[in-house]
């Protein structure tokens, strides 16, 4: 019997396991998204590679599973022709990509295992963690990075400019996490931590001109929105949307090129968004070449100076490296991920996950879709999502297992 004269519930050790590395992963995603976010690859696999027992794959998981392990046997393939042969492991998308499927897939799946009180308290850390977050990304904007310069002469002397620009990458880790991280916050600080969060972001990227993270703070609201007053409906036609851009986008873009100054827009347009056009316009004269099969993994570095790295632009890139056939996977994936956000009633959770997941599309015009960093973030966010459902959405599965004794008080 417990003190308040409850019977004992059997415990689930895994699920306790797997509550308390999420709470270490809580405690340690705010710092390391300030100070350095390329650390989510670290923090990802971590989590996933301590989670390993719980990883599984249901009825529900399978067609997305056989989805991306679809596409990671495709990318493999695609090396073989692909001009682009790294010098060294390090640089080997293919292996990067083989090891972050399962060890992610994991970490999602401590998600579901988790012991439900251990995760509520990994929530609230995560809120409460990204609030402070935000608060010290206004002082950043208000002293022009004083904090993050402060630290840096510490153990590591950088350039005034580097720094500023290092916290407006920041802003982009919160105002991707932030919908999530509030949605865990107890219920009546929810608000409260949510302004904090927004406002720290939105200042940061202000003061240090990142374009994205503003216009994801404004879009992401309207996702919550549509799809909290639309549950059933509003998921749906996001997925319809999103599929079409993946298999479209080329298309777009060569019809604006067709039909429209194509020039005179680059011109009238900030430098690094007219560079972005550049890159889009080279991108679809290549994947004209090798439509189907595209030229392979990590080709774009190739094509310099038309392409610098990537096309910076997430759809066209999966376009130019891996073809039709890694363009049809990529808008399945989607399609079928945000369509699973579709409920009959309204879902605080599905609401956030899906502002989430507009935020993150938003930002692929960025960065690389290989970016290991990058890829855990994604995860994290579908772990977030999971971590906020509520009880009866849980695993099944889990559920059968995870009938741990309720934490006292």
């Amino acid at each position: 019997m417990t003190l308040s004269g409850a019977a004992v519930l059997p415990r689930d050790p895994l699920g306790i396991w797997c509550g308390r590395v999420l709470i270490g992963a809580a405690v340690l995603a705010p710092p390391i998204g300030y100070l350095w976010p390329l650390g989510f690859a670290a923090l990802l696999s971590l989590v996933g590679l301590l989670c390993l027992p719980a990883a599984r794959i249901d009825d529900r998981d399978r067609p997305v599973a056989i989805l991306l392990f679809a596409a990671l046997i495709w990318a493999a393939v695609s090396t073989t022709w692909s001009p682009y042969q790294p010098s060294n492991l390090e640089h080997t998308s293919i292996l990067k990509l083989a090891f972050e499927l399962p060890l992610y897939w994991s970490a999602i799946s401590a998600a579901r295992r988790a012991d439900p009180a251990l995760r509520a308290r990994a929530l609230h850390i995560m809120a409460w963690g990204c609030a402070l977050f935000g608060l010290i990304l206004l002082e950043e904007a208000a002293t022009r990075g004083a904090i993050y310069k402060t630290l840096h002469v510490l153990y590591q002397p950088i350039r005034a400019d580097l720094a500023e620009s290092n916290i407006g990458h920041a802003t982009f880790v919160l105002g991707l996490i932030w919908p999530l991280a509030a949605c865990g916050a107890p219920p009546r600080w929810r608000p409260w931590l949510a302004l904090t969060m927004v406002l720290g972001a939105g200042a940061a990227a202000h003061a240090f001109e990142a374009d994205a993270p503003v216009i994801g703070l404004v879009l992401a609201p309207l996702a919550a929105l549509a799809v909290w007053r639309w549950p059933n409906v509003a998921p749906k036609i996001m997925a319809a949307l999103v599929a079409a851009l993946y298999l479209l986008v080329a298309l777009i873009v060569w019809a604006v090129r067709r039909f429209l100054n194509y020039g005179a827009i680059e011109d009238h347009l900030p430098k690094t968004d007219s560079l972005r056009m550049g890159y889009w316009s080279h991108a679809i004269d290549w994947i004209h070449i090798h439509p189907v099969r595209g030229w392979g993994l990590d080709a774009s570095r190739m094509f310099g100076p038309g392409i610098i790295l990537h096309p910076h632009n997430i759809p066209l890139q999966i376009w130019l490296e891996l073809g039709a056939v890694g363009a049809v996977a990529a808008a399945a994936f989607w399609g079928l991920v945000l369509w699973r956000l579709s409920r009959s009633a309204p879902s605080l959770a599905a609401a956030a996950t899906a502002a989430s997941a507009t935020v993150y599309l938003l930002f692929g015009v960025n960065f690389g879709v290989w970016q290991e960093w990058w890829l855990a973030l994604g995860s994290m966010v579908v772990m977030l999502g999971v971590m906020n459902m509520p009880a009866d959405e849980a695993d099944p599965s889990a559920r059968q297992a995870s009938t741990s004794t309720p934490i006292l008080e």
